[in-house]
């Protein structure tokens, strides 16, 4: 097939905000040596920002470095931290903690929506004069030997069988001398890179978690902009790792969620119900009560932490934000090293485009400037804090104030375990132990303050066109034959979206149905599939969801 071709110096996958901060750095060195740097950026969404989610409470610091004049009030709906509080739920009952811990102290940060500022500072790439293509995924990873010398971005105009339609257009062949891969949680490109190249020897499993999240609009007068609200226990089991997040918005808005690890063993285990029964529990249930529901997304985090981050460098190419897993759990945060992160690798793409030398050698200061600054100095330190967790909450709380006391010094890491390897057969999980957690009915649905899941997509804004290739591949080998028996079906329960239905044909054999239109691109199945069966790749371009607001 005959495809167009780009030429770039650098070229980054990916317009959240490790690309777009990435890019912006970018443009300001261009600026100031005056030297004239071709530098492209490609996003899958339809608009930037649509695919952004996050709770999200911002760290400003990176930001103030790399937009020397930020000012809060200049962020849309964004409002600083004025209080914290921490809540140990039981069933009915909640337990304000009494000293708030170090990592969760938010002063000084800012609460905002992830969708607003990405927008924010996609207006500043585009000011300066970078170009930034929306709706282009980027769907292969060119190499030339085991360098990276670029992208392919998907086709467009194919049916369901893949074959073309009126108006086909093909994918773009962007060739680069650095291509940054910003491509997210679980990228698809990252993947291959991880498949393809030794980037994780001496690295520990990636490890992730899946934060359901609800835009609501509430009653006056029923929170505070500025108040940061995190939750433990309840609707979670001591064995699961997560918990839940209130954050009041200007306008009355608030941000609602709920974090559950990807490495939990009980193949019954439901996140979104989880999300329903706490939004059930009576310190939450008050603040929703005549208030509505406004937006709904899910997306997964990479929690595993400094000792889970690959190499981040290749010839040709360079890994920024949660691509490469750069996000702090214990402070929950990820957004400002998604920025320092991206700026770091622009500094070292500058540095390498204008020596004329762009192997692994050279990008390899990228790796420099990480373990020399802040990056290494925030994550290296809680670096077993997640693989704690994985003994259960009283140990991982203990180990995280541990942690904290020595500052890091261990005597022997941790070792952690990919999150689907964790999850148990149903024979050896519900001999011991009972489900749902707590032995408490699932949570009813009234759509009121709880919604099902196909109600929960409509509020996510969710968009795909019918008629094109299934973005969710799977081998539905085990789904007929040993899935049902061995773990039940447990995609049916950790897609937040209703994308899976198992259903037995005529002759008692169960059959998958797949509803990719319902996708948010969380990412859950690609990473829970106890068989791995399930690989995500973009849908065509400019289909997913809308998370305005978010």
């Amino acid at each position: 097939m005959e495809r167009d071709t780009l030429d770039v110096d650098v070229l980054i996958v990916g317009g959240g905000p490790a690309g777009l901060s990435c890019a912006l750095r970018l443009a300001q060195q261009a600026a100031r040596d005056g030297t004239g740097i071709a530098v492209a950026v490609i996003e899958k969404a339809r608009e930037t920002g649509a695919h952004e989610l996050s709770g999200a409470v911002l760290d400003p610091g990176a930001l103030r470095d790399l937009v020397p004049d930020f000012d809060v009030t200049s962020l849309p709906e964004a409002v600083p931290v004025r209080r914290d509080r921490v809540y140990f739920l039981s069933a009915r009952r909640s337990l304000a903690l009494p000293i708030i811990p170090p990592p969760l102290v938010n002063h000084g940060n800012v609460i905002v929506s992830l969708n607003r500022l990405t927008r924010w500072l996609a207006d500043r790439v585009t000011e300066a004069g970078v170009d930034l293509f929306t709706g282009f995924a980027g769907q292969e990873v060119l190499f030339d030997g085991t360098r990276v010398v670029g992208v392919r971005t998907g086709d467009r105009g194919l049916d369901k069988h893949g074959a073309p339609k009126t108006g086909f257009e093909a994918g773009v062949d962007i060739h680069a001398k650095v291509t940054v891969f910003c491509d997210g949680v679980r990228g698809n490109l990252t993947k291959q890179l991880l498949a393809r190249l030794p980037l994780e020897e001496g690295r520990q499993p990636q490890q992730f978690a899946v934060g359901l999240k609800e835009l609501w609009q509430l009653a006056p007068g029923r929170v505070q902009a500025g108040d940061v609200t995190h939750t433990l226990g309840f609707p979670l089991r001591q064995e699961e790792f997560g918990g839940g997040f209130l954050y009041g918005l200007p306008d009355n808005h608030l941000s609602l969620g709920l974090v559950v690890g990807l490495d939990y063993r009980d193949p019954l285990f439901d996140p979104h119900d989880a999300f329903n029964r706490l939004k059930g529990h009576p310190l939450v249930a008050g603040l929703l009560e005549g208030g509505h529901l406004v937006r709904y997304g899910a997306k997964a985090l990479p929690e595993g932490g400094w000792n889970t981050i690959p190499r981040p460098y290749m010839d040709g190419g360079l890994i920024a934000g949660d691509a490469a897993g750069f996000l702090n759990s214990v402070r929950l945060k990820g957004i400002h090293l998604a920025i320092r992160t991206g700026m770091l690798a622009a500094d070292a793409a500058h540095a390498a485009v204008r020596a004329g030398d762009t192997s692994a050698s050279a990008l390899a200061a990228y790796q420099h400037r990480i373990d020399d600054g802040p990056v290494r100095a925030e994550l290296y330190p809680v670096r077993n804090v997640h693989q704690a967790f994985g003994h259960g909450l009283i140990a991982g709380a203990v180990f995280a104030g541990l942690s904290l006391l020595m500052k890091g010094r261990w005597p022997r890491d941790l070792v952690g375990h990919a999150g689907h390897t964790r999850m148990r057969p149903l024979d050896a999980y519900l001999g011991t132990n009972v489900s749902p957690p707590d032995g408490a009915p699932r949570a009813p649905v009234d759509r009121k303050t709880t919604f099902d899941r196909l109600t929960n997509v409509h509020y996510s804004g969710t968009s795909h066109r019918e008629d094109q290739p299934s973005h969710l591949v799977v081998d539905t080998t085990p789904c007929t034959t040993r899935c049902g028996p061995e773990y039940g079906h447990p995609c049916i329960r950790f897609c937040p979206a209703q994308v899976y239905e198992v259903a037995k044909d005529a002759a008692g054999v169960p059959r998958l149905t797949i509803n990719a239109a319902n996708c948010v691109h969380c990412k859950t199945c690609d990473i829970m599939d106890p068989y791995q069966a399930i690989t995500w790749v973009p849908p065509e371009g400019g289909g997913g969801p809308q998370y305005n607001g978010m």
